[in-house]
């Protein structure tokens, strides 16, 4: 980004400086020697703009970003396979073999790798942990804060499942379809740890903190950490999408105002254990109305 660099010597003498092609450039007049640095800063903004703006794409396709898409596709799939989208389910956790031990092989693994994305985002960001409140230095602040999370959002949720399902704006909902296993539930639970540490790691401190070193405005900002919240839960459903981005509203707004994410990570946990614990323990009668 070249532009004019005026120097005076005595009375007037101007000097033009092209910043991009040599921002270290030695400007000579007479006697004195002029090194043009400002203009290097300026230079380099742009570029780690790109790369920014790059690296936050590569990590969202990697992630959120790629269960979004597929979100979207089954979402289309389920709207045109011929009968209405309440009738249709959408299945969050299920066997993928009847052989018990090979499944909790496949299940294990699938936790393992979808963290991967969290730890490469956190080598990306390069600060300490404690940065985005992943540190263990505020217990009862992250478990407090974490029920009164969780009971904030959970509870209307439910209404909010209840609504859609009957306005035929949601699929029918499975949260758990492993076999009758000893395991099913620890890893019901350790696919719930994931799913809280994946998301709010991703798309609330991950996210906000890059947007906000692009520049990006604060409303932008928790809009967009939201609507990709939401996004990646359309195949559940429209009631889904709105729910969802409800709660990452609340959860941006929450790191904005306390810098933390280990109270969303425990909050998140906590909703998605009731729901996939909850569905495997209960009796089937009692949540027909999913």
């Amino acid at each position: 980004m070249p532009f004019r660099l005026d120097i005076t010597v005595g009375n007037a003498t101007h000097a033009w400086c092209d910043c991009a092609r040599n921002p270290a450039r030695r400007l000579n007049f007479g006697r004195s020697t002029y090194r043009c640095r400002v203009t290097a800063a300026a230079v380099d903004r742009p570029i780690r703009s790109r790369r920014l703006s790059a690296e936050v794409v590569l990590v969202l396709l990697l992630s959120l970003g790629q269960s979004a898409v597929y979100a979207v596709v089954s979402l289309i799939a389920k709207l045109t396979a011929g009968g209405p989208l309440s009738s249709q389910a959408a299945v969050l956790n299920q066997s993928r073999t009847p052989r018990p031990y090979l499944d909790l092989t496949y299940q294990l693994l699938g936790i393992f790798f979808a963290l991967v994305p969290v730890l490469l985002a956190l080598y990306l960001l390069n600060r300490p942990l404690a940065a985005l409140g992943l540190s263990l230095q505020r217990p009862a602040f992250d478990v407090g804060w974490g029920f009164a999370l969780a009971a904030a959002i959970g509870i209307p949720g439910l209404l909010l499942v209840y609504v859609a399902a009957q306005l035929g704006l949601n699929a029918h909902i499975v949260p758990s379809a492993l076999n009758p296993v000893w395991w099913a539930v620890p890893v019901l639970i350790l696919a719930a740890i994931q799913n809280a540490v994946l998301e709010e790691v991703i798309a609330v401190g991950y996210l906000m903190t890059r947007l906000r070193e692009l520049g990006w405005r604060i409303g932008y900002i928790v809009a967009a950490s939201a609507v990709l919240r939401g996004s990646y839960h359309l195949y559940q459903g429209f009631g889904a999408f709105v729910g969802n981005a409800v709660m990452g509203v609340v959860f941006a707004l929450f790191f904005l105002r306390k810098g933390r994410v280990m109270p969303l990570i425990v909050a998140h946990t906590l909703l998605d254990v009731v729901a996939f614990v909850g569905y495997t323990l209960l009796p089937a009668d009692w949540l027909r109305w999913l």
